[in-house]
């Protein structure tokens, strides 16, 4: 019975969270949404309360708190809507690119995961983990007014954590976990060729026959695509100061992925004799690589059991998004696997996000020994600041959350849901440009006038579900 709960549990979250579309504008890209438990308090003192195997995510030092096997999974449903109520561009002449405002550019996602703990003895505990930590998912319509600067933005992450956890037998405890991550990424957009023509024909008429061109073949169309696999580790302590209040905090390192893939610019222009417009489409494919950084993280937490039915939660997050401070695809021939990254990039987007705050605070009612209800609030900052992109639209937000659990008292089972809704303190407002990779804050001459500007619409609301099994 066990072995075939957890062999399905296993199963169906890695095929799910492989198959689901990643969201976005969830603190850059990482993911709120891993555990329903936690999501009932807004991930409140996650680093201090092990209720389940799901502190194997938020502090593998918890695990020794825990008694036994234990297994949690669930999955949790991510929808947000997100449109540009308002959006113009220009072309590289400066002439206005005609279209929509894109429409609603983020579909629902689903988000599974599974933890399972075990004690070794009184001292050592392992455990392990599947879930997503970091998404993004955007995709403008085709006639979108800002598609030469943005079309599909696509991440979907998975991550495998075996974890360790050891402790004094005094309220100490030690935990070390390892996220071994594996990352496929998707960026496309179309091409403006009106400034290749005109370099071949003037301006004058680079205009006219690159209308010409889009009316009978389309606009070149770029489409990315690459994947790779990055660790992390991850780090926490818990320390128990009373049997009332414990206090829990958790660091992870950073890294970079490397994602390694091709490029392929279908309908790109090129001289025929046979067409009438002198021009005739090809497609063009390349090997190329995408470098991106994921951040360090430092979380601290505090658990208080206020009365016997009552506790209080609260916690911080700080993470260094300010490593990500540009989205460059580079080219891999040529140079071969280790000098591909010198030099130039294919295309570069200046972002130079900043290092991010977020606070949480939360509590749960016991109201009988088999029924909880619990509350959140969470403020969460955005790393985007001064280069807002069409691809990345976000702006700080307030997560408001409520959950309940039920406990079985007899046989170890449990069951958490939560709901959160995400209040954002403003409607983001981009204004890009496209900008130098050697001056990233000036704009690039060869872009001409191109630019695009776009005033967001943006809201969410949250679901979870978790099933909890202590053997």
């Amino acid at each position: 019975m066990k072995s075939t709960l957890l062999t399905r549990a296993v199963r169906l979250a890695t095929l799910a969270a492989v198959a689901a579309p990643a969201s976005v504008f969830a603190g850059g890209f990482s993911l709120n949404e891993q555990s329903a438990s936690a999501m009932g308090v807004a991930n409140a003192g996650a680093a201090a309360n092990p209720e389940n195997a799901t502190t194997v995510l938020f502090n593998p030092a918890g695990m020794s708190q825990l008694k036994g096997t234990n297994i949690s999974f669930g999955a949790a449903v991510l929808d947000i809507d997100a449109k540009a109520k308002r959006a113009s561009a220009t072309d590289t002449l400066g002439s206005p690119v005609m279209g929509s405002t894109g429409g609603d550019i983020a579909d629902p996602a689903i988000l599974p995961n599974i933890y399972v703990t075990h004690e070794v003895n009184d001292s050592i505990d392992v455990g392990f983990g599947i879930h997503a930590p970091y998404g993004l998912a955007a995709d403008y319509d085709n006639d979108f007014k800002g598609r030469f600067f943005a079309d599909k933005t696509e991440l979907t992450v998975i991550s495998f954590t075996p974890s360790v956890a050891v402790n004094n037998g005094k309220g100490l405890s030690m935990g070390v976990g390892v996220n071994i991550m594996r990352a496929e990424g998707r960026l496309s957009k179309y091409q403006d060729i009106r400034g290749a023509l005109a370099q071949q024909v003037g301006p004058a008429q680079a205009g006219p026959l690159a209308d010409a061109y889009e009316a009978q073949f389309g606009a070149p169309y770029a489409d990315i695509e690459g994947d790779d696999i990055a660790v992390t580790f991850r780090v926490g302590f818990l320390y128990e100061m009373s049997d009332r209040t414990q206090f829990g905090l958790t660091a992870q390192t950073g890294t970079e992925f490397d994602l390694k893939g091709d490029i392929e610019i279908s309908s790109f222009p090129v001289p025929s004799a046979q067409s009438p417009i002198g021009l005739a489409p090809e497609t063009l494919t390349e090997d190329v690589r995408v470098p991106l950084a994921i951040p360090e993280s430092i979380t601290a937490g505090a658990r208080h059991r206020l009365t016997d039915s009552v506790t209080l939660l609260a916690g911080a997050t700080y993470s260094r998004w300010s490593r990500f401070e540009e989205l460059d695809i580079y080219s891999r021939e040529n140079g071969g696997e280790v000098s591909s990254m010198v030099g130039d990039p294919i295309t570069h987007v200046t972002e130079k996000w900043k290092n991010t705050w977020q606070f949480n605070v939360g509590s749960i009612w016991q109201v009988t020994p088999e029924w909880a209800l619990k509350a959140g609030y969470a403020w969460d900052e955005s790393p985007v600041d001064n280069y807002l992109t069409a691809r990345i639209p976000s702006s700080d937000r307030h997560w408001l959350t409520l959950g309940g659990q039920w406990k079985s008292a007899n046989n170890g089972w449990a069951v958490d849901a939560a709901v959160g809704t995400l209040i954002f303190t403003d409607d983001p407002k981009v204004n890009e440009f496209s900008y130098q990779h050697d001056a990233p804050t000036q704009q690039d001459p060869s872009a001409g006038a191109s630019n695009y500007k776009g005033e967001y619409e943006l809201s969410a609301w949250s679901a979870s579900v978790q099933v909890s099994k202590a053997f």
